[in-house]
């Protein structure tokens, strides 16, 4: 798995709506791995970035959630719950790979990435996901990486 001071990995992945996403990773980004859409902790953990959002919008903070289901369930997740951050759909495993995040069991574990100036600069493992949206934006906030206008 990457760990902070790694170089950020050059992915794209389609979005909820089938775009081609590249993330840019020079500005501060959070990746957060989650198992399946729709399931009790990937819905406490969404619905709290969600909740969080502007927050991480006025900090110039980007959000990207991603899994191994398809956009089509990204699709039905994110319009269920009002999710308005994207669901990168990874059904290949590709982008778990590029950040060294295990899909042995089926699923992505869940993990969650802090990227900025091209290179990880927090990574996550083992996440409960209640409070952990707040808590990524508040060690964002804290090593500088952004600030709140």
């Amino acid at each position: 798995m990457l760990d902070a001071g790694d170089d950020a990995p050059d992915v794209s992945a389609r979005n909820q709506d089938g775009d081609l996403v590249d993330p840019d990773f020079d500005d501060p980004t959070v990746v957060y791995f989650y198992p399946k859409d729709d399931t009790p902790g990937c819905t406490i953990e969404a619905k709290q970035f969600n909740a969080e959002l502007d927050a991480y919008a006025d900090a110039g903070v980007d959000i990207y959630g991603v899994s191994l289901d398809d956009v089509d369930s990204h699709d039905d997740f994110r319009e269920k719950y009002g999710l308005e951050f994207d669901l990168l759909a990874d059904p290949d495993g590709d982008l778990a790979e590029a950040f060294g995040v295990d899909t042995s069991e089926g699923y992505t574990e869940r993990v969650t990435f802090v990227l900025a100036n091209g290179e990880v600069t927090h990574a996550y493992e083992g996440v409960k996901p209640d409070g952990h949206a707040r808590n990524v934006l508040e060690d964002i906030l804290d090593d500088g990486l952004a600030t709140l206008d």
